[in-house]
C-alpha cells in the first residue's frame, strides 16, 4: 500500500528526517513510536504532502506521491487525522464533514454510516466543532477524514489528551477499519493502546529508524524500549 524509500526531510536548514524508510501493507496497522521531537510528525507531513522530502521516494500504490500537492495525495486515497485535529470550528459537526466529502460510490462512507460508528455526533450534529468535548472532536476528526474515503489513513497521535474510555472506544474503532480492509500508519505515544491494535512496529530517533519488528517480538524487547522510549 506505502512504501517510503529513503526519504530526506529539511525544515529550512533543519535536516529532520535523515533516510527514513517503512512499509504499509494493505489491511494492516503499523505504528511508529519514539520520543517527542524525534521526527515522527515530520513523516506524516512527507507522506501527506505538507513538507515534501528533498530526496528519496514515497510510493503509493505503485506511484511515487512526491512532489504531489496534499490535495491530490488526498484525492488518490490518503487520509489524515492530524495532531490537535484541526477541525473547523466554526462549522457544526455535520458542515465538517460534508466539506470532506469525495465520493467513492455506494461502497464509500456517508453521514450516516459515520454516525453509526460514533453515536455521540449524531447528538452533536448541529453543534459548532469548538464546542465538542476533546473525545468528540478527536471522533468528529477520524469520521471527517473517513469522508474523504481513503485506502490509508495516517494518525497523529489519536489518543493525546483523551479519558481512557474515549481511548477504549477509538481502539475498538480502528479495530473495525482494519477488519474492512483500512490500511493505517499510526503515530502514538500511548504503547498499550498502539501495540493492542497494530501488526508490526517502526521506532524513530533522532530522524532515523532505529528499530523494527512485529508487536510480538517489540513486547519482549524491553532494551529497545528502554534506550529509545526511556521505559
Amino acid at each position: 500500500m506505502l512504501a517510503v524509500q529513503d526519504i530526506h526531510t529539511y525544515y529550512g536548514d533543519s535536516y529532520i528526517l535523515q533516510g527514513v524508510s517503512l512499509k504499509v501493507s494493505a489491511g494492516t496497522i503499523i505504528t511508529l513510536v519514539g520520543r517527542n521531537g524525534v521526527g515522527k510528525t515530520t513523516l506524516i507531513r512527507s507522506i501527506i504532502g505538507f513538507t515534501p522530502p528533498r530526496s528519496g521516494k514515497i510510493i503509493f500504490k505503485d506511484i511515487d506521491i512526491v512532489g504531489l500537492a496534499p490535495e491530490q495525495i488526498a484525492r488518490a486515497g490518503i487520509g489524515l487525522v492530524p495532531q490537535g485535529r484541526r477541525l473547523f470550528p466554526s462549522l457544526t459537526v455535520h458542515e465538517n464533514l460534508i466539506v470532506a466529502a469525495h465520493n467513492k460510490g455506494p461502497d464509500g462512507w456517508a453521514v450516516e454510516n459515520l454516525f453509526e460508528l460514533f453515536p455521540r455526533l449524531r447528538e452533536r450534529s448541529s453543534q459548532m466543532a469548538s464546542k465538542l468535548s476533546g473525545g468528540e472532536q478527536q471522533m468528529l476528526a477520524i469520521a471527517r477524514s473517513l469522508m474523504t474515503n481513503p485506502d490509508l489513513l495516517l494518525m497523529d497521535e489519536p489518543t493525546e489528551g483523551l479519558a481512557p474510555l474515549i481511548v477504549d472506544h477509538l481502539g475498538d474503532v480502528l479495530f473495525g477499519l482494519k477488519e474492512k480492509g483500512l490500511s493505517v500508519l499510526l503515530v502514538e505515544q500511548n504503547l498499550v493502546f498502539a501495540q493492542d491494535l497494530a501488526d508490526y512496529v517502526y521506532m524513530m530517533n533522532k530522524g532515523e529508524i532505529v528499530y523494527e519488528s512485529s508487536i510480538e517480538e517489540f513486547r519482549e524487547n524491553t532494551e529497545s524500549q528502554h534506550l529509545y522510549l526511556g521505559i
